[in-house]
């Protein structure tokens, strides 16, 4: 059988530096950090009192009252993040089967804030349970994609792919293996999540984390420097319209990239800590350059995990130097996380839409908040520290790896007919 191609036809932004793609992609470029004190709870007795939180939203411009009411915040940042791919897609009423329209989410943790209210709620007025009667379609992680399939009548594949830190990149591949073989011709795809909540914050400063460097929450997200001290807390999320290249001719559609390659490996080593020695992360980009048909050369920019954390930074770096060799010193290397801090599920969601904004504009985000060189990181690499890069960008790899050892990741090429 022939593969068909996949393209990128719309996407939507939902993020801790701008509630739409343009803006932002422009705050990325800019190097703006989304890092302030933690507003959404009293944060004053935990160890980390920042984050960073979508800013200035008003729910009820996006989403009827009612309708908001039923959904956790994690499902809400989708269909924000949905209705504005889908506008930026231009669909036209004849322009779609609903048969062949599916949606393919990702979300590590779901409706946090929903269960974290209700036990709360129980706890304290126990004597006669009560619980919201949508308690449970809140809470369930599968909730976002049914209520996007729901709001534009996809009827194709309808589910949600849970992989920690890599949901959203997996949501992805899944999107695009369905697409290639033909099972359906356009999905909305990506992830969110919403987990600045008082057992979010505090489950991961259990684990000690997140960064702590409260004095100065905009400088704390510092991957690959010297003094990092753990990731900061991101939430919100991003949507991508796959379209299968035909269709998206035939309609007339501005077309962004194309998805060319996807990988997933397994470090199979430990729950939270990735392999010593990078191993998952080395095989999971020869899976992608290589399921590509690409040679490790043709690679020019790589959009990192790079969380910040003093363990995962130098693990991903070897990786890339092992399995690039010569060419890992020829390519830009950024982590965007150093301004969006870590969207946990919806990370993989907005990194690939910097990655297909890179090969549009041509310009590469930046690692912000570098102070000082750590000696366990090759200085010979560039990772785009502090500020933007012009260069050719014609192929792109974002990559994601989450907590159990799953690593997923995706390439993006420049389209070309």
């Amino acid at each position: 059988m022939s593969f068909k191609r996949v393209v990128i036809t719309g996407m939507g932004a939902l993020t801790p530096i701008g509630n739409d793609v343009s803006t932002f992609w422009k705050n990325l470029v800019a190097g703006v950090s989304g890092a302030a004190p933690i507003t959404r709870f009293d944060a004053e007795k935990f160890r980390t009192r920042f984050a960073c939180e979508v800013k200035g939203l008003d729910i009820n411009n996006y989403i009827p009252r009612q309708e908001a009411r039923k959904m956790d915040p994690f499902a809400q940042y989708a269909v924000i993040a949905a209705d504005e791919a889908m506008k930026d897609a231009g669909f036209g009423e004849d322009t779609l089967d609903l048969d062949k329209a599916g949606v393919i989410w990702g979300a590590g943790i779901g409706g946090l804030k929903t269960f974290e209210d209700e036990v709360v709620n129980f706890a304290e007025n126990g004597k006669t349970p009560r619980f919201n009667p949508f308690f449970i379609p809140k809470m369930i992680v599968d909730s976002a994609s049914g209520i996007l399939s729901i709001r534009y009548g996809f009827r194709g594949p309808n589910f949600i792919t849970v992989s920690a830190c890599a949901s959203a990149t997996n949501a992805l591949i899944d999107a695009y293996n369905y697409i290639k073989l033909g099972m359906m011709n356009v999905c909305i795809s990506g992830g969110s999540e919403a987990a600045i909540t008082n057992a979010g914050v505090g489950g991961f400063n259990a684990l000690k984390a997140l960064s702590e460097r409260n004095d100065s929450p905009e400088t704390a997200s510092r991957p690959y420097d010297k003094d990092r001290d753990g990731f900061v807390l991101g939430e919100g999320g991003a949507a991508i319209i796959l379209e299968e290249l035909d269709h998206a001719k035939a309609r007339g559609a501005k077309i962004y990239a194309e998805m060319i390659g996807v990988g997933m490996s397994s470090d199979a080593y430990h729950i939270t800590a990735p392999h010593p020695d990078g191993l998952g992360a080395q095989i999971v980009m020869k899976n992608a350059v290589e399921n590509a048909g690409l040679k490790p050369e043709d690679i020019d920019y790589i959009n990192t995990h790079g969380t910040s954390t003093p363990i995962g930074d130098p693990q991903e770096i070897k990786a890339i130097e092992k399995y690039f060799g010569e060419h890992a010193y020829k390519m830009n290397i950024s982590s965007t996380k150093s301004m969006t801090g870590h969207l946990l599920g919806g990370a993989g969601a907005i990194e690939a839409a910097a990655c297909i904004m890179a090969i549009k504009d041509q310009i590469i985000p930046p690692t912000i908040n570098h102070f000082t060189d750590d000696p366990d990181i090759n200085p010979a690499l560039n990772l785009t520290f502090n500020e933007a890069q012009k260069r050719t960008v014609n192929i792109a790899l974002s990559n994601t790896f989450g907590f159990g050892g799953h690593n997923a990741s995706v390439i993006f090429k420049k389209y070309e007919d």
